[in-house]
């Protein structure tokens, strides 16, 4: 039988299941209180397993938040890059892979600027970690390809400037000066900032 039709067997539904609790669980309760005023016991409890448990499937409380925002972020990207598809302008198409990202951001702002953090800091050896350094390579790469449609802008250019686009957006995102500022000032922060690069 080839692998990709054999069936999931029962430990491993076991672990996913588990994974969902755990997920579900830490998004409830950032959202509600932030990540800051959660403990992992309180993670544990509410997804019905023992604190080792939770350990093995995320070390420390910030790779849970790891977990629970890679999810939302590939979803935004998803979103955005749909979007771009049907945008003809490059600026706005690059701003409609942006913005979903902004907006899932800052749901939560103290949440927000924790995953960054955790993203830039963490442990590059954890698979959340990793899964959220691919995100920052994927948005960089849908960047890159409406930065293409320019034909002034070769791979090499566009790729060098979505690393840019990248870092303003992360910049916009995690300053303390913009704790307080609603997603449409970030993103108009960010729009004119890549306006003047490209």
């Amino acid at each position: 039988m080839p692998l990709a039709s054999q069936p999931v067997g029962r430990r491993e539904r076991n672990k996913q299941q588990k994974l969902d609790r755990i997920t579900a669980a830490a998004r409830e309760l950032f959202a509600e209180r932030g990540v800051d005023e959660v403990t992992t016991q309180e993670i544990a409890d509410k997804a019905d397993i023992g604190a080792g448990t939770l350990f093995l499937y995320a070390k420390t409380k910030g790779e849970l938040l790891l977990l629970v925002q890679n999810s939302s972020y590939a979803d935004a990207l998803a979103e955005g890059t749909s979007a771009a598809e049907h945008i003809p302008a490059v600026l706005d198409a690059v701003m409609a892979i942006v913005r979903p990202v902004v907006e899932c951001n800052r749901k939560q702002i103290d949440n927000g600027r924790t995953y960054l953090r955790e993203m830039i800091f963490g442990d590059p050896e954890e698979p959340h970690h990793r899964d959220a350094l691919l995100l920052t390579v994927q948005t960089e790469k849908a960047i890159a390809d409406v930065l293409q449609r320019d034909e002034r802008i070769g791979s090499g250019d566009a790729a060098t400037l979505a690393h840019i686009v990248s870092a303003i957006m992360f910049v916009s995102m995690a300053a303390t000066i913009n704790v307080a500022a609603p997603v449409d000032d970030v993103v108009q922060e960010i729009r004119n900032q890549v306006q003047a690069l490209v």
